[in-house]
């Protein structure tokens, strides 16, 4: 079972099938998906892929840990965090939806993440980020990973050596 991960002002809870119909409301924005692909999902699209994450991974050497971000002063939901470990490295991402976005509540959120991975058996963090995605740069670098060399995708891969 994924851990709740306390932030001053968020928390971090592990993400539920139930989420998906405030999930829908909060990443409705097709801005959100300009650097990612895709569009905005239904509540049912949502709830189904919920059910698959909150499943686990059918792979046994990777875990999946998903969590929805809880703004306290609000008492809502604006975003979610989530990591995919294998082995000694986990790659993480971020999302927030676009009327909680400019707040620093993605850097908490990330900052939380990378701090509660540090506890566990994870040596390396990585994030692929759109090279023109700049908040999402300034996002990985608040949370201690830097761009290097190598590319996914058309995305930047971004790291932290933990250990």
């Amino acid at each position: 079972m994924t851990d709740d991960i306390a932030t001053e002002r968020l928390d971090l809870r592990p993400l539920l099938v139930e989420h998906a119909e405030e999930m829908a409301v909060v990443l409705s924005d097709p801005a959100l998906h300009v650097y990612i692909g895709g569009r905005p999902a239904t509540t049912d699209e949502l709830r189904a892929r919920y059910e698959r994450m909150v499943e686990g991974s059918p792979d046994v050497r990777i875990i999946w840990r998903n969590w929805v971000i809880w703004c306290k002063e609000e008492a809502r939901l604006v975003g979610y965090v989530q990591a995919t470990i294998e082995g000694p490295t986990a790659e993480i991402a971020w999302v927030v939806g676009t009327p909680w976005q400019g707040r620093g509540f993605a850097k908490e959120a990330a900052g939380g993440l990378v701090g509660w991975l540090t506890g566990e058996k994870v040596d390396t963090v990585i994030a692929h980020i759109h090279p023109e995605n700049l908040a999402s740069a300034a996002v990985a670098a608040s949370a201690g990973l830097v761009p290097t060399d190598q590319w996914h995708d058309g995305e930047r891969r971004w790291s932290l050596a933990i250990r």
